[in-house]
């Protein structure tokens, strides 16, 4: 009699039962507090409320293991239920984000060809204007007048509709941003997710918390890789429908919050909040920070209230969480001096940095690109070979295209993207250096560079920048200002002022937009 070949194939029963499981465990304990409706959920009632879910997609709408969801919402209870009810069933959900436009939208569904689509209200003209593809058997509405969710779809009669799925088997359907291609749709598995909340757990950031603060959209990975780890743990997750730094700071001034994750631009608006400065921070224990390296200054104000505040790294294809800064110390310098760090790889995540070209290890102290390989890398590109074998080799190494370097002490910093590098006058320039340079100045909230075409040096770089309420300078000072922390050939040709910097449709730096208006 032989041994199973391989674990993550073998059909198990908890796999995808995160509501049975937990609610087994620990059944009366809050599970979530919804800011919205300022109503609190139990696990055990998260578990009802997802088995409930659950008959209702396989008896009234015929759904079955390797069926697809289509979600546009923003952060609600109803998005979790769906989540939770799909983990049961081994029904792939994929969110899509309501900041992406018609076309975008019209070719995802056409890719991944759902069986359903469940939509928020607020998004019905949006959702009115889409091409369905035929696979659609069926859209609804969560929260409209009749109000099916609650009134038709929670009042089904509660029944356990879990069935035993794989590690392999997958759970989530993610699309990741791009300026120049169509965005490009992850294939998730329930080995990543599981294997993620390990390492999440297992490095220390969900640390002694009760709440937490879910600051991240459900159509970007991050949403769902925040909550699975709290679910996992039984912490209690506090639900956000959307970023509101004034809803933010009430919860924070309650008591309610003692750890939220962010990206720079969110702690900027909180810091220019009008309620700010009246608002007791005592409860909150720390902060972290992902998406994008966030400036030294941003960071000293959360420091100066006691609160600690380090970084984060990771992508969807390699983790979604691959790095951590964890102190040292409880020192608050330490964090400051290591405020550009992502620290070490998680505990169960290996990562190298490698040349561009050769692909080789470099020195410490050398920039390359860093690799990532973990059990919770992802499953590949839907349907996309040819991209999945750029980013994935044989060995399991996820090539990131982010620019890196390793100090003396084993810490990791991020310098920029690969592909976003342009050569000025024969030197390589990374944009996000630039950027990084000119956020450093006081009155400076946020800033894009890239290179533009350029007679003289083949690229040039040029920037704009967006200021603090209140706050202006100069073109010619912040040139000068640049000269203080870049080389000569880094220095902008031009940088203007904006009133906001332009952003892809998943809501990062559209650095191609540049060549339009620099044009």
């Amino acid at each position: 009699m032989g041994f199973i070949a391989h674990y993550d194939d073998l059909p198990m029963n908890w796999v995808g039962d995160w509501a049975g499981r937990r609610a087994a465990l620990t059944p009366h304990r809050t599970a979530l507090y919804d800011s919205s409706t300022k109503k609190t959920y139990t696990f055990a009632e998260m578990n009802d409320r997802a088995c409930r879910v659950g008959v209702y997609l396989r008896d009234e709408l015929g759904l079955r293991k390797g069926d697809v969801i289509t979600l546009i919402c923003r952060n609600r209870i109803e998005a979790i239920d769906i989540y939770l009810a799909c983990g049961k069933l081994g029904i792939i959900l994929a969110p899509l984000s309501q900041r992406l436009k018609k076309p975008e939208l019209d070719d995802l569904m056409a890719r991944l060809k759902p069986s359903v689509l469940f939509y928020e209200n607020v998004f019905t003209e949006l959702v009115s204007t889409l091409s369905l593809p035929s696979s659609v058997g069926g859209t609804i509405n969560l929260d409209d007048d009749q109000n099916i969710f609650e009134s038709v779809i929670l009042k089904t009669a509660p029944s356990e509709v879990n069935i035993p799925l794989a590690m392999n088997d997958s759970c989530l359907y993610v699309h990741t941003g791009g300026t120049t291609a169509v965005p490009k749709i992850c294939i998730v598995s329930h080995r990543q997710m599981v294997w993620n909340s390990f390492d999440i757990l297992a490095t220390g950031l969900a640390g002694s918390y009760q709440n937490v603060l879910i600051t991240f959209p459900f159509f970007h990975i991050g949403g769902w890789n925040t909550f699975t780890p709290l679910f996992h743990a039984g912490i209690t997750s506090i639900l956000l429908r959307e970023f509101n730094p004034g809803l933010m700071l009430e919860l924070i001034n309650e008591g309610r919050v003692e750890n939220f994750g962010a990206v720079e631009a969110m702690l900027q608006f909180l810091i220019a909040h009008p309620k700010f400065g009246a608002t007791d921070f005592s409860k909150l224990k720390a902060i972290t920070t992902a998406a994008a390296p966030c400036s030294k200054a941003v960071m000293q104000v959360f420091l100066d209230k006691g609160i600690p505040i380090s970084q984060t790294y990771g992508m969807t294809e390699a983790g979604p969480s691959n790095f951590a800064y964890i102190p040292r110390s409880a020192s608050l310098d330490e964090l400051l001096a290591h405020s550009a760090s992502i620290g070490t790889s998680m505990f169960h995540c290996d990562a190298k940095i490698v040349d561009q070209e050769s692909g080789k290890e470099v020195q410490r102290g050398e920039i390359g690109v860093l690799c990532l390989r973990s059990p919770h890398n992802f499953d590949g590109y839907l349907h996309d070979p040819t991209r999945t074998e750029k980013v994935i080799n044989q060995d399991g190494w996820i090539y990131t295209g982010d620019l890196a370097v390793r100090d003396q002490e084993g810490l990791i910093s991020i310098k920029g993207r690969a592909d976003n590098m342009f050569i000025s006058g024969g030197e390589n320039i990374s944009p996000e250096e630039i950027e990084q340079a000119l956020m450093k100045h006081p009155a400076v909230a946020g800033a894009i560079c890239a290179g533009i075409a350029d007679p003289k040096w083949g690229q040039a770089p040029m920037a704009l920048v967006v200021f603090h309420a209140g706050k202006m300078v100069s073109e010619d000072e912040l040139k000068a200002f640049c000269r203080d922390h870049l080389a000569d050939y880094k220095i902008p040709k031009q940088i203007r002022p904006a009133a906001e910097l332009p952003l892809t449709g998943a809501g990062k730096l559209n650095r191609n937009a540049l060549v339009t208006i620099f044009s």
